[in-house]
């Protein structure tokens, strides 16, 4: 997308005065004052179309405030043309650290350690250079905190981002900031994820300028409420008619009065930048009512009509007055014969008409480049087709290279084109379209062929470029013109390679766009490339929740790694798949799958596949309730990482072995595996996993019914949930701590704090965790007695549960809305619907081999028979009752679990709607355990902390 307002700094001011926007200045001055007053973050975002003002009005602030606020230091980012995953912020953070063009890495890595220590001290110096180098596209050395997040790259992200709040709060405590992130509407969904957590959590004096068209607000239509109160959203108007009238006679203020032939000198230097001017009284009304006319109150259109009536002789440039303002021969008499344009469209015809042949031809090479282009591609485009003289000269080489940079700086001086003030390859100045209508139009007038020769030309210079290795954005570029020349296969490769860059960088959903487009024009060729492609693009696709989706690309990899033999990559797509099937509940499918894998490891002597299958089958027997069949795997995989002496993958183990010790009712060896887990997790700073520690604590402290003490685990979970930024974390904890407050008895606390869980899964589009929100919520309104708003949450959870695929918690919402129906004593309709859930839910466990939710099923089933009045007198439900009760205590007795221990809630009420009966009883477990993955690819059993290998 082409930038078409002015870049803060990049351009020199307007003329013309700023007009029309008091009330706009005025918020964005309320909110610096904030910023420094109360060294508070505050954030401003300015909408509007192209040439609204938006940059102008920001600049005038900055202007405005230069003497009186002489510590703020502005930094200014764009997305820039090509919207990588994160480039608002790479160019952002790279005007920070001031890295020049073409700078040497080492200079570079060197200067950007420098001013880290500087502004964050003796404070893990390497984590936060190492993260910040990704934005940067500067590589630094490892850490064990880095290496601990290398294969998550979930939780990489968040800390990365989390790194980045920090340094950022750490560089405002030596002076206000002020951060400005233009051209948002065309930001990628990552960086506008990143800006909003900033937005939301950023603490200090900083303030946040964000300007974008209104596009930004129809792809995020809550934009304005995120950071609440700290942020205003301000919308830019067209100027009414007067102050429209009032900024043309100010543009116009150099022209003669009405004597056509006359000349005027006027001196407006100081009334060009006045805040009010005064009238122009000798500008000719023809030309204010023929450019208020075409701009129809945009200040940018006013501005290109006074460059039109130039080009077409309507004004004359004459010599510079004695103090080196412009003057200007108005001839009124070519205004009625001279072609002004009525539309937009018709202007940039208009300005391209008045283009030469070489000015014109260089415009079309440097539109079929891109919105961005640089002068090194320019000067290889001159040349192809040529012939190499008999002896090349640098000569030749200087002179074409000086016609191309005086044709430029021409370009650049009639408003055509903007020069970049850093440049992405070194030695070769970059610059951008002013208008994209004026590129689409230059486009649409070249012919088919002569396109053609220009792709294939930039093809073969960005693949000489080093630095387009690095860049996802420049490597999508070079398969642009790779494909729109026929060559699909390269264009592919290249495709994978930006995925490969965006997934290193954590931004997994621009990964998966290349991918996807990767792998569609790869076909069959470079297959050992497309294997390791399929494996990184179903991970992806796996972490954005996309699961059938992520099935077909590891089946596609399972496919081509068994017509080549290799065992190796037949292991790891077999237990992908295997975890995929197990995440949706599908156990037996899933323990198929991960056998296999298994043994294609074991044939392949791959020590780390081994390990982490062996840990997945573990899991596999927890989900089925096999808690000492689940310990014996998990511990062998636990001793398998010792050896190894992976400490994150130790952790992991620890966590997951510690999850079923206390499944099967082993709390003391939970506690102390747990325990360990987080204080490895704690000396790594893997900061998701002491989330999950905490949690996995908390559940402890609630399944020994130690209240006080879960809600004080999870509340410290919470507060670092929130200060990595993981929103479904802090979600998963809050349905936690929401299921403990209705458990100790507190429904109306539960309640509120579970709406707050709803509405932020919902904003995130977390089907899962909204799902279990909604069961929880389900529990605690009947709790307090209002069972229709119950019946209407857990029916919602029940629809997600159905629409996410995950058998084991849609078995157990219809158990809990069987509980819910039962309680509402709705006479004998209820009856029917009840018996239709339980039922329901024990066909879906006794079909995923899941015997423990199926034990607890049969319990809550029977308790409903022999209590529910309709049954008294019912021998044969009775019977059926106590089949089920034997069939329940068979499976705890045989999984060496007690059915006390499992059930540890409040009664669910019966009797008639608004009625509360709550006493102890055992009903059925584990209602209000979101599931937490430590990698969003994995679905444990609901409330639990699990993880992926």
């Amino acid at each position: 997308m082409s930038r078409e307002d002015s870049a803060i700094g990049a351009a020199p001011p307007a003329l013309a005065p700023l007009i029309g926007r008091e009330a706009e200045l005025s918020a964005l001055a309320r909110a610096l004052d904030a910023v420094e007053r109360e060294r508070s973050t505050r954030t401003v975002t300015l909408v509007g179309p192209p040439g609204i003002g938006k940059s102008r009005l920001v600049r005038e602030l900055l202007e405005r405030r230069r003497q009186g606020s002489a510590a703020l230091r502005v930094t200014s980012g764009s997305t820039g043309d090509m919207a990588s995953a994160y480039g608002v912020f790479t160019r952002l953070l790279r005007a920070r650290f001031g890295l020049s063009d073409g700078m040497d890495k080492d200079a570079a890595r060197a200067e950007v350690r420098s001013q880290v220590a500087h502004v964050m001290g003796d404070r893990k110096v390497g984590d936060v250079i190492y993260f910040l180098g990704q934005f940067i596209g500067l590589a630094f050395g490892d850490s064990p905190l880095t290496r601990a997040v290398q294969d998550d790259p979930a939780q990489a992200d968040l800390i990365r981002r989390a790194v980045l709040k920090a340094f950022l709060e750490a560089d405002a405590v030596h002076g206000p900031l002020c951060l400005i992130f233009e051209d948002l509407h065309a930001a990628h969904d990552d960086s506008l994820a990143l800006l909003r957590y900033l937005i939301e959590y950023l603490t200090g004096p900083v303030l946040i300028v964000c300007a974008a068209r209104p596009e930004l607000l129809t792809r995020q239509e809550d934009w304005g409420k995120v950071g609440d109160r700290r942020h205003a959203l301000l919308e830019l108007t067209p100027l009414g008619e007067a102050a429209a009238a009032e900024m043309a006679r100010a543009l116009l203020a150099p022209c003669a009065p009405r004597g056509s032939d006359d000349v005027v000198i006027t001196d407006i230097v100081d009334d060009a930048r006045r805040a009010e001017p005064q009238s122009q009284p000798g500008v000719p009304s023809e030309l204010v009512e023929a450019a208020c006319s075409f701009a129809n109150g945009n200040p940018a259109l006013l501005e290109q009509m006074v460059r039109i009536c130039h080009e077409q002789g309507v004004i004359e440039e004459l010599s510079p007055d004695s103090a080196g303002g412009p003057r200007w021969r108005v001839h009124l008499g070519k205004l009625s014969t001279a072609r002004l344009p009525m539309t937009v469209e018709d202007a940039v015809n208009v300005r391209l008409a008045a283009l030469d042949h070489d000015g014109r031809q260089l415009l079309e090479q440097a539109a079929t480049i891109g919105p961005v282009f640089w002068s090194g591609a320019l000067f290889v485009l001159g040349r192809a087709g040529s012939q190499a003289p008999d002896l090349w000269g640098e000569e030749q080489s200087d002179k074409d290279l000086d016609r191309i940079n005086a044709a430029l700086r021409s370009l650049c001086d009639r408003g055509y084109l903007r020069k970049q003030s850093e440049s992405s390859f070194a030695g070769s100045d970059e610059y951008v379209f002013v208008h994209a209508k004026e590129r689409e139009a230059l486009q649409k007038r070249m012919s088919a062929a002569a396109q053609r020769r220009y792709h294939h030309a930039i093809a073969e210079w960005l693949e000489q470029q080093v630095a387009v290795r690095a860049s996802e954005e420049l490597l999508a570029e070079l398969a642009t013109h790779r494909e729109r020349i026929g060559d699909a296969v390269r264009a592919g490769l290249s495709l994978l390679d930006a995925g490969d860059v965006a997934r290193g960088r954590y931004s997994n959903a621009k990964a998966a766009e290349y991918y996807a487009r990767g792998l569609s024009l790869l076909g069959d060729a470079h297959v050992a490339r497309r294997i390791d492609a399929l494996h990184d693009y179903g991970d992806v696709l796996q972490l954005a929740g996309r699961i059938d989706d992520a099935l077909a690309a590891f089946r596609e990899m399972l496919t081509l790694a068994y017509r080549l033999d290799n065992r190796r990559k037949g292991g790891a797509a077999h237990n992908r798949i295997g975890r995929l099937y197990r995440d949706s509940g599908s156990l037996d499918e899933a323990g198929k799958h991960l056998t296999t894998a298994l043994r294609l490891f074991e044939g392949a002597r791959d020590e780390r596949g081994i390990a982490s299958t062996i840990d997945d089958i573990g899991k596999l027997h927890w989900l089925r309730g096999e808690y000492q069949e689940a310990l014996k795997w998990l511990r062998d995989a636990l001793a398998r990482r010792e050896r190894m002496g992976d400490r994150r993958s130790i952790a992991l183990s620890l966590n997951n072995l510690g999850l079923a010790l206390q499944d099967s009712g082993e709390f003391k060896q939970a506690l102390n595996t747990f325990e360990r887990s987080l204080a490895i997790r704690r000396e790594i700073s893997d900061l998701l996993g002491v989330v999950m520690s905490l949690n996995n604590l908390g559940m402890i402290a609630q399944d020994q019914r130690d209240h006080r003490h879960a809600l004080e685990l999870f509340e410290e979970a919470l507060e670092v949930a929130r200060q990595v930024g993981d929103r479904n974390r802090t979600a998963l904890i809050l349905t936690n701590i929401g299921g403990t407050l209705y458990r100790s008895g507190d429904p109306d606390e539960a309640v509120r704090v579970l709406q707050q869980a709803e509405e932020l899964c919902d904003e995130l589009g977390d089907r899962l965790g909204l799902a279990e929100a909604r069961r929880a919520l389900g529990k605690a309104y009947m709790l307090r007695g209002d069972l229709e708003k119950a019946r209407d949450s857990i029916s919602r959870a029940v629809d997600l549960f159905a629409s996410v695929r995950s058998k084991v918690h849609l078995g157990i919402a219809l158990r809990t809305l069987g509980e819910i129906t039962a309680a509402g004593g709705w006479g004998s309709a209820h009856t029917k619907s009840a018996r239709a859930y339980f039922a329901r839910s024990v066909s879906i466990f006794e079909e995923t081999g899941n015997e423990l939710e199926l034990a607890r099923t049969f319990q809550a089933y029977a308790r409903f028979l022999t209590t529910d009045r309709s049954f008294v007198a019912n021998m044969a439900a009775r019977r059926e009752a106590v089949a089920m009760n034997e069939k329940a205590e068979a499976i705890f007795a045989r999984l060496k679990v007690t059915s006390v221990r499992l059930e540890d809630e409040p009664t669910l009420p019966t009797g008639p709607p608004g009625q509360s009966v709550p006493t102890k009883s055992s009903v059925s477990a584990s209602p209000g355990r979101s599931p937490a993955p430590e990698e969003p690819s994995s679905f444990p059993s609901p409330g639990r902390a699990s993880t992926s290998s």
